[in-house]
């Protein structure tokens, strides 16, 4: 009987875990992917070939976790839960929308039976009349005050080094149900959509900025934000757009809310200026060029607006109109605040990540930091010499100064366009702008002029370089703005440039600049400098210019090349240096950055093209130190050798006839 039994086991089929995990992925419709670039986008739960990156394999434990996850919306499960659940157990971050996404194609019909079920669900909810609506209305600002409250809480604990829990306050707002007298005739104007837009609403920190994909309702946001202290005769406001033409937009928008909210409240055409029934004034005005601010000079503002932000190509605008916030009335000045939103991309879209995406994941509040050097800023430890108090400890010695905050929003975000043709569109956009206007992408800038650069193509850890490759290195040099220094080896095996080295600094005369340069170098054979010409110009003084005074240390140059079209050739020079060379089994580009030198590498996918189709970089872009000392070095015509090299070992030649010379 037992030998049955054995014979019977014998002969069942055994299957490996891997050829079973297989299997289960292939029931649940996760198969190899073939795809045409090796450099395109990964998709969820799937990973690259390690011989063939075109090849992309499903992963089991992720799509484990993947299927869990889309078991768990099938019953109801929400986007923003499901998708933190997904990302912290799966160790790879996926947003709300792109779970949701997922989930309709891997789950179609029982999407869509959820979704007529959440539209009934809505529906029910919808408050049928005045007094509903009224009880909504407080209900929402309940739990903005409850949200304001909490962050409150969790600051001040932080501030007291304690991460114990404390007991929150509930906020109850009162009610008066003699209000509730019903009146169908009452239309609500503007009323958030759940989500990114109310809490932007609600949003207590001192800058805020909105947005990040298109179609999230910025534009109504930012004009109801205004609002919030209009009752106040005092409250004075200043909302901005780039241009003229751009603000009709907006101007067409507020004649739509604004006097259905306050009948009295008057628009100005001649002075593009809103009063409200209290007093209350906001002035919707363009500001085209960075330099022409002057007009705001002396103004007092207790709230400023900037629609699309990243239109600005530098921050004088944004840092000069803060400098306007205050008010001669004590609570308003308490209560000044600073909004914008916009899209990624754009001149602006460099400063506009550093300030606001860059320090802190999205939807937090952070301290506001310095966008040059990353530290927080904060106030000083003594009352500055136009203070009454000059020199006395400032009584928030070494705090913070103020609270930022991203508060991204899409599309989905959006229910009137959420299920709109409009999603078509920008789905069928180029990947770029897809990327940007669709999923609300900061990495990627619109219209970059250095589009092929690829952090994982062009950037490489730092390794010793072999002290037979030939070294060089540029400068483009400022005082006021800054000076950013590179150095270059160049690989003789491919002539491939490493910027291996950066020095990005500013307020250094010639004199202070040598010094930390040769510091850097000692020790290294640096075969020569390319620095800006300018510096060998005479500056209106009777001693040596910068270049002189630098060569008078020991720190050698040359003059770089800045003839007529000298910017677009480097330009172009640049595009073929990114460009991946065929090696036969292998392709690589012709210059290399050493994950080191952060600002090039931050500068160089930022850069702006020229929006009139020039062959040249956008001119208004402000950050192009490092850019410029890139390409007064690749420029220099380097090689791997010197075509002086070895000179001195040929046989001299003599003339048969000194008088004539041969």
């Amino acid at each position: 009987m037992s030998d049955v039994i054995l014979s019977k086991v014998a002969t069942f089929p055994i299957i490996s875990e891997r050829d079973f995990n297989k299997n289960w992925l292939e029931e649940r419709g996760y198969e190899d992917i073939h795809r045409k670039s090796a450099f395109g986008i990964i998709p969820y739960g799937y990973q690259a070939d390690e011989v063939d990156n075109k090849i992309l394999h499903p992963d089991f434990k992720t799509i484990e976790l993947l299927e869990a996850a889309l078991d768990s919306l099938d019953k109801g499960g929400s986007y923003r839960e499901v998708s933190l659940w997904l990302s912290e157990k799966a160790g790879k971050s996926i947003s709300h929308v792109g779970i949701s996404k997922i989930w309709k194609r891997k789950r179609g019909d029982q999407a869509s039976i959820r979704l007529e079920m959440d539209k009934a669900k809505a529906e029910a909810k919808r408050p049928k009349n005045r007094a509903e609506k009224k009880i909504k209305a407080l209900n929402i600002k309940k739990g903005a005050e409850k949200r304001r409250i909490t962050a409150a809480y969790k600051r001040l604990k932080s501030l007291e080094g304690s991460s114990a829990e404390v007991d929150l306050p509930v906020v109850v707002p009162y009610i008066v149900m003699e209000d509730y007298v019903e009146d169908e005739e009452q239309k609500v104007a503007f009323r958030p959509n759940p989500g990114p837009q109310t809490e932007f609403l609600a949003s207590p920190e001192k800058q805020v900025l909105y947005g990040g994909a298109a179609g999230g309702g910025k534009s109504f946001a930012l004009l109801a934000d205004f609002l919030r202290y209009v009752d106040n005769r005092n409250h004075n406001g200043v909302l901005l757009r780039r241009t003229n033409d751009e603000l009709r937009d907006l101007k067409w928008k507020a004649k739509s809310l604004y006097p259905s909210v306050f009948p009295d409240a008057k628009f100005s055409e001649q002075s593009s200026t809103w009063t409200f029934p209290s007093g209350a004034r906001l002035w919707m005005t363009y500001q085209d060029n960075d330099d022409d601010l002057t007009r705001f000079q002396g103004q007092e503002y207790t709230w400023v607006g900037f629609d699309e932000l990243t239109h600005y190509p530098s921050p004088k605008p944004w840092n000069f109109l803060s400098s306007r916030l205050r008010s001669p009335d004590p609570y308003m000045d308490e209560n000044t605040y600073m909004r914008a939103t916009t899209n990624p991309g754009g001149p602006g879209h460099g400063w506009v990540k550093k300030m606001f995406i860059d320090p802190a994941p999205y939807n937090e509040s952070f301290y506001a930091t310095d966008i040059e050097t990353g530290e927080t800023l904060k106030y000083p430890l003594v009352y500055g010499h136009n203070h009454k108090q000059a020199g006395q400890p400032h009584p928030k010695a070494n705090q913070p100064l103020f609270e930022r905050r991203f508060i991204p929003s899409s599309i989905f975000d959006n229910p009137y366009l959420a299920d709109s043709s409009y999603v078509e569109s920008l789905m069928a956009l180029p990947e770029d702008q897809r990327r940007k206007l669709l999923d609300g992408d900061w990495s990627i800038a619109e219209g970059a002029a250095f589009s092929e650069f690829r952090t994982h193509l062009h950037v490489c850890k730092p390794f010793d370089i072999p002290s037979s490759w030939r070294k060089f290195r540029a400068c483009d040099y400022g005082y006021s703005s800054f000076s950013c220094v590179l150095w270059f080896a160049i690989d003789p095996s491919f002539e491939t440039l490493y910027v291996y080295r950066e020095l990005y600094v500013s307020k250094h005369t010639g004199e202070a600049l040598a010094p930390r340069v040769l510091e850097l170098e000692r020790g290294e054979n640096i075969a020569y400098g390319m620095l800006d010409s300018s510096c060998w110009h005479e500056r209106g003084s009777t001693g040596p210019v910068i270049a002189e005074a630098m060569i008078n240390l020991g720190c050698r140059w040359r003059p770089a090349d800045r003839s007529k079209h000298s910017r677009i050739n480097g330009k172009n020079r640049l595009h073929e240096l990114l460009k991946l060379q065929d090696y036969g089994d292998f392709q690589r580009p012709s210059i290399m950055f050493f994950d080191t030198c952060r600002q090039v590498i931050s500068d160089l996918p930022m850069i702006p093209t020229d929006p009139d189709g020039g062959e040249d970089i956008d001119d208004r872009y402000k950050s192009d130190h490092s850019y410029d000392a890139l390409r007064y070095g690749i420029m220099s015509r380097p090689k791997s050798v010197s075509l002086f090299d070895g000179m001195g070992s040929y046989n001299s030649w003599t003339p048969s006839d000194p008088s004539f010379g041969y």
